[in-house]
């Protein structure tokens, strides 16, 4: 069976020569619960990648904490290849700099691949006074203290993704936390908060039936799905937020099995078929390399850091 699916992979091929080769099930950590965007590209990984490595590939949600548990497990388990994890903005970026960790995502974890992102974008009330992006930071500092956002919690990426945008614009709003944004939208058509920066894969279906107005991306230029709302950048310079995910190893992971599984995943990453599964839910792949990818997570959680110290969020 490896033999037929090293003739599929010839960019896997090579790496599996080195050395390594999974004798038992490898697991991906999602740590997240079923159903989120971390679940769903976990799955959506597990199956495309075991033909590539001829091996059974499962996924195990480890939740709580905002995704640190998860992590934790997983950073702890044995450098074999065998226990991987579903990385991300949150588990990554954002929770090392709001949470009180007794581990440190960044050196206990091995990166291996960047995989795909999610944009976010600015949404409000269709009937909001505000109309556009260049009006809305014009309403907003015209009263300082006297409006809200909501967001799916303190820490979430909708909450940091705005908070991020208000600070680098010298905004003065009130966050309002809800449990998930499914709860924010209600509140934002009735008024009660003026928006969110909400994820474009849950936001899109409320943009398109007109429950809410799409006023900026996250994303450093505007996007095919959404071409006449501009991005934050172009008001905001050099701001760029991506809800980001990639395949992560525990610390002390040897070469061997890096080199193997990122050359699985670059095989899967150039497949238009792949792209398209990931684009279905709203994602876009992120081809790098592995150096590349490291550093683009030390890059993000640099950003987050910077934020909470000039603000002092913190999740607990």
């Amino acid at each position: 069976m490896l033999r037929r699916q090293l003739l599929l992979s010839p960019l896997a091929a090579p790496a599996l020569a080195q050395g390594w080769v999974a004798d038992r099930t490898i697991r991906i950590i999602a740590p997240f619960a079923p159903g989120g965007a971390s679940d769903v590209i976990s799955r959506i990984l597990a199956e495309e990648i075991a033909p590539l490595l001829g091996q059974q590939v499962v996924v195990e949600n480890r939740t709580g904490a905002g995704g640190s548990v998860g992590t934790e497990f997983a950073a702890r388990a044995r450098p074999d290849g065998l226990t991987l994890l579903m990385a991300s903005q949150a588990t990554h970026g954002v929770n090392p700099v709001v949470q009180r960790l007794s581990f440190d995502p960044g050196t206990d974890t091995t990166p291996i691949a960047a995989l795909a992102g999610v944009p976010a974008v600015l949404i409000t009330a269709p009937q909001s006074p505000v109309t556009d992006f260049p009006g809305f930071l014009e309403y907003v500092k015209a009263r300082p203290g006297q409006l809200a956002y909501g967001s799916a919690g303190i820490g979430s990426s909708t909450h940091m993704t705005f908070a991020l945008m208000a600070h680098r614009a010298g905004l003065d709003m009130t966050h309002v936390p809800y449990r998930g944004t499914a709860l924010v939208i209600p509140d934002i058509i009735a008024g009660r908060v003026l928006g969110m920066a909400d994820t474009i894969n849950t936001a899109l279906p409320f943009i398109r039936d007109g429950r809410v107005r799409a006023l900026a991306v996250s994303t450093p230029e505007r996007l095919a799905v959404l071409p006449d709302v501009p991005a934050v950048a172009e008001r905001i310079p050099g701001y760029e937020v991506l809800n980001w995910y990639g395949l992560n190893g525990p610390a002390g992971l040897p070469t061997p099995i890096t080199t193997t599984l990122y050359a699985a995943m670059a095989t899967l990453l150039a497949r238009p078929e792949f792209q398209q599964r990931l684009a279905s839910q709203g994602m876009s792949s992120l081809p790098m390399s592995t150096a590349d990818y490291a550093a683009y997570i030390a890059r993000d959680r640099g950003q987050w850091a910077e934020l909470v110290r000039a603000t002092g969020i913190r999740a607990d």
